[in-house]
C-alpha cells in the first residue's frame, strides 16, 4: 500500500445548480497539490451526520489514499438551497454536481458515486443524465422504480415504510426551515413527533390522504403527491430508472439484502443493465451481490431472529476502494475477472457465485396448490407438490380491512422498532383464518431454490377491489417456519400499473404476484410452504375493497376472497431451480 496522504477538509463550499441554487457540501481532499480522482456521495440526511449519510464509506481513508471525497446536501435539505422534492430534482442536480465536481482544480476529471438507499436513488438519477465524467457508481440498498418499489409495490403503498421515513427522517428536520410563527411550529412539531414516537395511531387512520399530522403544506407536500398518483403516470416515469437503463453508461455495483425492502430494484437494475446497457462496457461492468441483510447503515451476521454467521459479513470499504480504484485509477486488482453475481445462499450459510442473474443454470419448476377447501391457517389440508391439481374445491376467507394479517418481518424499513426486519417464525400469522397455508411433504434430498420467485393465482373476490399476498417459507422439522421473501399485489392492478381494472363478483382472474427472489437451501427434512392472504400490514395499506380511490377512502368492505386450483385453474409458486441434490 502507498503511503497515506494527510488531508484537509473544505466545510460548506458552494456548488451552483442549473437554476441558481446553491448546494452546500463539504470536501475531504488529499493536502498535497495535484489532480485526484473524486468520490462523491448527495444525502438527504445532512452531510454532518457521518454515520446515517456515509456510514459505509467514511470519508478520512479514501481522502488519505489520493481521492477527493465531495458530501453533498442535496436541494431543500439542511445547508442547501431550494425546495425539496424527492426524486425529481436529483437527475439534474445530479449532472450538475458531478460536472462540478469534475471542473475543480484539485479534480483529474473522472467521479464516482457511492452511498445507500435514497443515496443510491441520486447515483441511479444523475445516471440517467448522462454527465459525461461519471465513469462508476456503488449503489447499496437501493430502488430501480419510485414508484413500484418505493412507494408502491404491486400497486399497493408501502404504508409503514412512507410514513416512517418521511415523518422522522425528512419532515421533522425540514420543519426548522419553515417561516412560522413560533405556536404554529410547535404544533406542527407536536404532532410530527408523536407519528415518529406513537406511530399506529396514524398508520391505522383513514383516509390516508387526510393525516392531521401531514396537513399543513410546508409539512412534507410531497407525500400527498405521491399518494395522488396512485398509478404509473407521467408524475413517475420522469424518474423511472429501469427505463433509463439504455442511456447509462455507467459501470455499477449493485449491493443488496435479501431483507431489504429495495432487493426488487437491486436485482431488475443489475438485470436490466445486464440486458439494456447502451455500450459493452456499461453492459459488462455491473457487478450483484446480495447478502442475507435488511435496510441499515451496517450489514451485519444476523437478521431477525437467525444469526447467519461471520461469513455473511464484508468489509464495506475494501469493497468500495477495490472498485473505485478499477475504475476511476485503473488499477489492475482483478476487477474485471470477478465474477458478475455472487450472493449468499440461506439454508447453508455460503457464498456462491455465477455468471449472471437469473443464474443461467436455473431452471423454473412450478409447485402447484392443492387443498379440498380448508387451507386456512398452518392447521389445514392446503398441499403444494409439483403434481399438477385435477378436480378440487377452492379455498375461501374473509379479508376485513379493520382486522388485517399483521406484518412479521420480512423486507422492512429499520424503524418503527416494534417491526423489525428480516427473518421470523411466522406462527402467530399462520394461525389466522385469513391466512391460507400450503406446505410440501419434507424433501427427501437439498433443494437449491436460487432466483426469481412468482406467484401466479387464479382467484375471485366479492368486491370491486382486494389484494392478494404471498410468501414463500422454510419450514423445519420441528415446525418454524421462516420468511424468505414475500409479495403484493392489488387486483385493480393485475393487468398493469396505468388505468384500473375492477372485479366482478365471483369472477375467476388471473394474476401474477413478484416476490423478487432469493437464494436458500432447503435442506433434506424441511419443506417448502406458501401463504396466500389479502394483507401485510403495516408494510402495505389495507386495502378498503370498495373499488374507491384507496388514499381518499373511509369506508371499508368485509371481501369474501377465493383461491382456485383446479385442472382449469392451476395455481402455482415458480421457484428458480440450481440443482436437486
Amino acid at each position: 500500500m502507498a503511503a497515506l496522504m494527510d488531508i484537509c477538509v473544505e466545510r460548506g463550499v458552494a456548488v451552483p445548480m442549473r437554476d441558481g441554487a446553491v448546494l452546500r457540501a463539504d470536501v475531504f481532499r488529499p493536502e498535497p497539490e495535484g489532480r485526484y480522482p473524486a468520490l462523491l456521495c448527495r444525502t438527504p440526511y445532512d452531510k454532518a451526520m457521518a454515520l446515517l449519510s456515509y456510514g459505509w464509506l467514511q470519508p478520512i481513508r479514501p481522502a488519505s489514499e489520493g481521492y477527493v471525497v465531495v458530501l453533498q446536501d442535496v436541494r431543500g435539505r439542511f445547508a442547501s438551497e431550494g425546495r425539496f422534492r424527492p426524486f425529481h430534482q436529483e437527475i439534474d442536480d445530479g449532472f450538475d454536481t458531478v460536472e462540478w465536481v469534475a471542473r475543480q482544480p484539485w479534480s483529474n476529471g473522472r467521479v464516482g458515486m457511492y452511498g445507500l438507499s435514497y443515496l443510491g436513488a441520486t447515483q441511479w438519477l444523475a445516471a440517467a443524465a448522462q454527465p459525461p465524467n461519471l465513469q462508476a457508481i456503488f449503489p447499496g440498498l437501493t430502488a430501480s422504480d419510485y414508484y413500484d418499489g418505493w412507494t408502491y409495490q404491486g400497486g399497493a403503498f408501502a404504508l409503514g415504510f412512507n410514513l416512517a421515513w418521511t415523518a422522522a427522517l425528512l419532515a421533522l428536520p425540514d420543519l426548522a426551515r419553515a417561516s412560522l410563527p413560533p405556536d404554529d411550529l410547535r404544533s406542527l412539531m407536536a404532532g410530527l413527533t408523536a407519528v415518529v414516537f406513537d406511530h399506529w395511531p396514524a398508520l391505522r387512520h383513514r383516509p390516508l390522504a387526510d393525516l392531521p399530522a401531514f396537513a399543513h403544506d410546508v409539512v412534507a407536500p410531497y407525500y400527498r403527491e405521491w399518494l395522488d398518483h396512485p398509478t404509473r403516470d407521467a408524475y413517475w416515469e420522469a424518474v423511472n430508472v429501469e427505463a433509463a437503463h439504455p442511456r447509462v453508461h455507467t459501470p455499477a455495483f449493485n449491493l443488496g439484502g435479501w431483507f431489504d425492502l429495495f432487493i426488487r430494484g437491486t436485482l431488475r437494475n443489475f438485470a436490466g443493465m445486464r440486458r439494456d446497457g447502451p455500450t459493452e462496457i456499461a453492459r459488462s461492468g455491473q457487478k450483484l451481490l446480495v447478502g442475507p441483510w435488511s435496510h441499515g447503515v451496517m450489514l451485519a451476521a444476523q437478521s431477525g431472529q437467525t444469526v447467519f454467521g461471520a461469513q455473511a459479513q464484508v468489509l464495506l470499504e475494501d469493497l468500495h476502494l477495490r472498485w473505485f480504484d478499477h475504475w476511476l485509477k485503473d488499477a489492475p486488482n482483478g476487477v474485471d475477472r470477478d465474477a458478475p453475481v455472487r450472493v449468499f445462499v440461506m439454508g447453508e450459510n455460503r457464498w456462491a457465485e455465477f455468471s449472471d442473474w437469473p443464474p443461467p443454470a436455473a431452471r423454473t419448476e412450478a409447485w402447484y396448490l392443492h387443498s379440498n377447501g380448508a387451507a386456512a391457517t398452518a392447521a389445514g389440508d392446503g398441499v403444494l407438490s409439483p403434481e399438477k391439481p385435477g378436480a378440487e374445491r377452492p379455498d375461501h376467507f374473509l379479508f376485513d380491512p379493520a382486522n388485517p394479517a399483521p406484518t412479521v418481518g420480512g423486507p422492512l424499513f429499520p424503524y418503527p422498532l416494534d417491526l423489525p426486519p428480516g427473518q421470523f417464525d411466522q406462527a402467530e400469522v399462520e394461525r389466522r383464518p385469513d391466512v391460507l397455508c400450503y406446505t410440501s411433504a419434507p424433501m427427501d434430498r437439498p433443494l437449491q431454490v436460487v432466483g426469481p420467485v412468482e406467484v401466479r393465482l387464479w382467484v375471485a373476490g366479492s368486491e370491486p377491489d382486494t389484494d392478494f399476498t404471498a410468501k414463500l417459507l422454510d419450514v423445519a422439522p420441528d415446525g418454524e417456519a421462516l420468511n424468505l421473501c414475500d409479495g403484493i399485489l392489488r387486483t385493480r392492478y393485475r393487468n398493469g400499473f396505468g388505468a384500473p381494472d375492477f372485479l366482478r363478483p365471483g369472477e375467476a382472474v388471473a394474476l401474477t404476484i413478484d416476490l423478487a427472489g432469493t437464494a436458500h437451501l432447503f435442506r433434506a427434512g424441511h419443506r417448502i410452504r406458501l401463504e396466500v392472504s389479502s394483507s401485510n400490514f403495516p408494510r402495505f395499506d389495507a386495502n378498503p375493497n370498495t373499488g374507491s380511490p384507496v388514499s381518499r377512502e373511509e369506508e371499508c368492505r368485509v371481501a369474501l376472497n377465493t383461491v382456485f386450483h383446479d385442472a382449469a385453474r392451476p395455481s402455482q409458486v415458480a421457484l428458480s431451480v440450481i440443482a436437486r441434490q
